[in-house]
């Protein structure tokens, strides 16, 4: 099956119309996660009518409604833009470089979430835990000579 018959039947599966900038996008974020919206502009060829159809605005919309459509999954890593990412409906966390920004996924120790429960839910109901561990990744640490890094 190739990417964009995948992005089809993912936007069929959520009752989403099947348009080619659904796909663009979902098509882009394949083998790509954690990526901006400049990113995926780039990738996908945003203002370019040739390449995409898409705008910089119709991309941020398509943007939302995946992420509502819980079809990706957005990112807000502090000091970062924003990043998407097709893994979703896992409870998985990440860890983030302070140099140079490299994000990883980290599965959840405990596989349902929340995994954290906070001490006092102020009358939430809390379905989710996000988790961001920050350090250096061991290329920056080998670049930086960090004995930790051995």
């Amino acid at each position: 099956m190739d990417t964009e018959q995948l992005a089809g039947d993912m936007l069929k599966r959520k009752g989403l119309r099947n348009t080619s900038q659904r796909r663009a996008v979902l098509t882009a974020l394949l083998g790509n996660p954690h990526s901006t919206a400049s990113e995926l502009e780039g990738r996908i060829g945003v203002g370019k009518p040739a390449l995409s159809g898409l705008s910089r605005q119709g991309l941020y919309n398509v943007l939302e409604d995946l992420t509502k459509s819980q079809l990706i999954r957005c990112i807000e890593p502090a000091g970062s833009p924003a990043r998407y990412e097709l893994r979703v409906g896992d409870n998985h966390h990440h860890l983030v470089c302070r140099n140079c920004g490299r994000i990883e996924d980290v599965d959840c120790s405990v596989g349902v979430a929340p995994c954290l429960d906070p001490i006092d839910t102020k009358g939430f109901a809390v379905d989710e835990a996000e988790i961001t561990w920050w350090g250096l990744c061991g290329d920056c640490r080998r670049f930086a000579g960090d004995a930790r890094s051995q």
